[in-house]
């Protein structure tokens, strides 16, 4: 009769395969692993703690995208997304250059949280099908993507470099681009 064990670690790992090395707390206890074990695993060495209720399992190797997975994940928020400049960024649609991650949000969400310094939280309730994938971390759909950021005032010029290059593949449909353009018309003159 073979037995197989599973570690408590092993539950970790296998939650922070999907999620560029990171668990929260609360997917641990999910997990059936007990918040004391955590705090043992992290004075062990064997989990480091990267933000508030965040752990990063160091046998998971780095990738370019971790700041972003641990943005989200720090928010402990389930509805959690890249959005406005940064999710510009993610789909490359765009020359911006972000100096802050920027994460979408419940609109009734309150994050009280340290450690939030170099993100923008913004709040708004996505409609339903808004919210994709990008290398396994949630992000706004490239229509909602530029919206935001014609709302949130990125320079015109980004804009519709996004509208060019985003029309030029699937994630931007022809009437997603003819009403996001006239969107970022009426922004600029004043019209909205």
């Amino acid at each position: 009769m073979l037995v197989e064990i599973v570690t408590y670690l092993d539950r970790l790992r296998e939650i922070a395969l999907d999620q560029h090395g990171f668990v929260t707390l609360a997917q641990a206890v999910e997990a059936g692993v007990p918040q004391p074990q955590v705090a043992q695993l992290t004075a062990r060495g064997r989990l480091d703690r990267v933000a508030h209720g965040v752990y990063r399992v160091p046998q998971v190797p780095a990738t370019r995208y971790d700041n972003w997975a641990k943005a989200v994940l720090w928010t402990g928020a389930p509805e959690a997304c890249l959005s406005h400049e940064t999710a510009l960024a993610a789909w490359e649609i765009s020359d911006v250059n972000p100096d802050r991650i920027h994460l979408n949000v419940a609109r009734k969400r309150r994050l009280r949280r340290a450690g939030g310094e170099q993100y923008v939280i913004h709040r708004h309730d996505l409609a339903p099908g808004r919210l994709t994938r990008f290398e396994q971390i949630p992000i706004t759909d490239v229509p909602t993507t530029i919206g935001q950021c014609i709302t949130w005032g990125l320079d015109t010029h980004l804009v519709r470099q996004a509208l060019e290059r985003g029309g030029k593949t699937s994630r931007l449909p022809r009437t997603d681009r003819e009403r996001l353009a006239q969107q970022l018309e009426e922004r600029d003159h004043g019209h909205s």
